[in-house]
């Protein structure tokens, strides 16, 4: 987790980012092989396969992965191919240069979404048989790294997307409480809606770091520039066939046709002062500038034709501290304001259930934290913080009454400020350790926590709670483990929330009303053999029908069931 000063490097998010790591090529080994073939409960078949190695200057890394499932409710079968390649070149310890490439490939079927009648009767019925969405995405990346000195170094890298999503389904005139019937009159099914989205971007980022000495503490200076171009084209509304299969003919025009595209430039700043050797301070700031466009048409009760163009600018500041309270354990606080302009899901509804604020603003504000963290020895890691996010202009869902018909809807608009405060703590615990360092058996205790209290406080919703925002998350558990063998027994107790600002607790729209608080246990298990590896595991182990949102879009509208138990056990091999 990156926060601070530091998360300005990489954009203008709230609450700082995750690092993912994708795993590289092995350095000392030409060729190795993963194999890993996972089957389960409703169809479930995962098969995950990569391979990599370093030839002299040349390495090399890629996966294969496919996934198939049936579903816990009906009408829930997915397919999905996903996958990544990357080959390096390093000619010297100076220069490396390498190409990526990421790429998804799915099919899903949507179920839809309940209304709270029909998940009190069966959370696993399903009332749509003809909802499809397919996704296929691309990314290519190339990058340069080149190390100037000792001190040093620049990292180049492009990258170019191109996707598309297709949607087809029921058109949910009436939410999922509207039955898809046979039409009496043409002895066929309604015909269904039609969305589709193409992307394509481009992100070239530049970054130079350069260490350097202060006094008798080593100092370190990082800059860089990003440009971004996105065009995004979004049709919507468009009829359909009548049929269940996926299919994305269009029968007539669409409801909106829109070309959207966006330009970014973004120079960052950040340093890190190394006072002494115990405490370090880091500030920094990012400036960006950001230019949109948006072109075609909406219809309403007549075509609207849009021609808008529009751009704004901003400075970013943050600042990270961390004070070394022992080798092993340290204080830290953070502090960096944040920026999120509308994106182009907000501005265009999905289905017809839910409508749009033309006047929809930008979000900014802060985010805060403060902790403390570290490792005891080899038996006790833990990591205790407070923080706190104002969150200024926060677009959210509201329920209101149409004037004409008086029928319910959810309406997408900035609901009001928001803040958001709590604390974060993680700690796990090995007594065995503690009492016997060298010990290869034992157990640990963990315990994950958060707790939140995030209000609006303005508006005609002040001190309501911020929809689907629980108030805690406590996750618990047990490790075990021998030579061979380790287990895991975790319970996660999630708190109640709400589905929009309102803080309704039932609706005639499914889209807003309570979500209860729930609480799963899940066990897993794994034996080592060699290169072998065999897992198992239990998921939901007492069939806990819950649910964790409620939606507007897809795969709903309306209360989107968590699965009940399923069960799964597969094999790794390495060679």
């Amino acid at each position: 987790m990156v926060r601070g000063a530091a998360s300005l490097q990489f954009g203008s998010q709230f609450g700082g980012l995750v690092n993912y790591v994708i795993k590289d090529a092995p350095a000392h080994k030409p060729l190795e092989i993963n194999i890993s073939q996972t089957a389960g409960s409703f169809g479930l078949f995962n098969s995950f396969n990569s391979i990599g190695g370093t030839i002299k200057q040349f390495s090399y890394y890629g996966f294969l992965q496919f996934r198939r499932m049936e579903g816990w409710r009906p009408n829930s079968q997915q397919t999905q191919w996903s996958g990544y390649g990357k080959l390096q070149y390093k000619p010297s310890e100076k220069l490396t240069a390498g190409v990526e490439y990421s790429l998804l490939r799915n099919k899903v079927r949507m179920p839809g979404g309940l209304t709270d009648s029909m998940f009190r009767v069966d959370p696993r019925a399903s009332f749509r048989e003809r909802n499809w969405l397919k996704s296929p995405w691309n990314i290519v990346a190339g990058y340069i790294n080149l190390k100037l000195s000792d001190r040093s170094s620049l990292q180049l890298k492009s990258s170019y997307l191109f996707s598309s999503r297709g949607l087809v389904w029921r058109n949910e005139d009436g939410g999922p409480g509207a039955a898809d019937v046979i039409d009496p009159v043409s002895g066929d099914y309604v015909p269904r809606e039609v969305e589709n989205e193409k992307m394509r971007s481009t992100t070239t980022e530049l970054r130079f770091l350069q260490d350097y000495n202060l006094g008798n503490m080593q100092n370190t200076l990082a800059a860089g520039l990003r440009y971004g171009h996105a065009a995004f084209k979004r049709q919507g509304g468009g009829p359909g066939t009548t049929g269940f299969d996926f299919d994305l003919t269009v029968t007539g025009p669409y409801q909106y046709d829109l070309d959207f595209t966006s330009d970014n430039l973004a120079p960052f700043v950040e340093h890190i002062f190394r006072l002494n050797e115990r405490l370090s301070v880091t500030p920094g700031l990012r400036f960006e500038h950001i230019a949109n466009a948006a072109k075609g048409y909406v219809t309403e009760e007549e075509q609207i034709e849009a021609d808008e163009k529009s751009s704004r600018n901003f400075l970013l500041l943050g600042i990270g501290a961390e004070y070394k309270t022992s080798d092993n354990t340290n204080i830290y606080a953070n502090f960096s304001q944040a920026y999120r302009p509308i994106d182009y899901s907000q501005l265009s509804p999905f289905g017809v259930t839910s409508r749009i604020d033309p006047n929809l603003k930008d979000a900014d504000g802060y985010n805060a934290d403060l902790g403390y963290r570290g490792t005891v020895r080899n038996y006790l890691n833990f990591d205790l913080g407070v923080f706190y996010l104002a969150y200024n202009n926060r677009i959210g869902v509201v329920l209101l009454n149409d004037p004409e018909t008086g029928e319910e809807y959810s309406y997408r608009t900035n609901v009001a400020n928001s803040v958001h405060k709590g604390i974060e703590a993680y700690v796990e615990f090995n007594p065995i350790r503690m009492a016997l360092p060298g010990a290869k058996r034992g157990f640990s205790i963990f315990n994950s926590f958060a707790y939140t209290d995030a209000r609006y406080k303005n508006g005609e919703f002040k001190n309501n709670r911020v929809e689907t925002a629980p108030k805690y998350i406590n996750r618990t558990g047990l490790l075990c483990y021998a030579k061979s063998l380790s287990a895991t027994l975790q319970m996660s107790n999630v708190g109640d929330a709400f589905g929009d600002a309102s803080n309704l607790r039932s609706s005639e729209d499914p889209v807003a009303g309570y979500i209860p608080a729930y609480t799963v246990f899940d066990v897993s298990a794994t034996y080592k053999m060699n290169q072998y590896a065999f897992v198992a595991g239990i998921n939901n182990i007492g069939n806990k029908a819950y649910f964790t949102r409620r939606t507007d879009e897809y795969p709903g509208p309306g209360i989107i069931p968590a699965n009940g138990r399923s069960f799964y056990c597969g094999i790794t091999a390495v060679f």
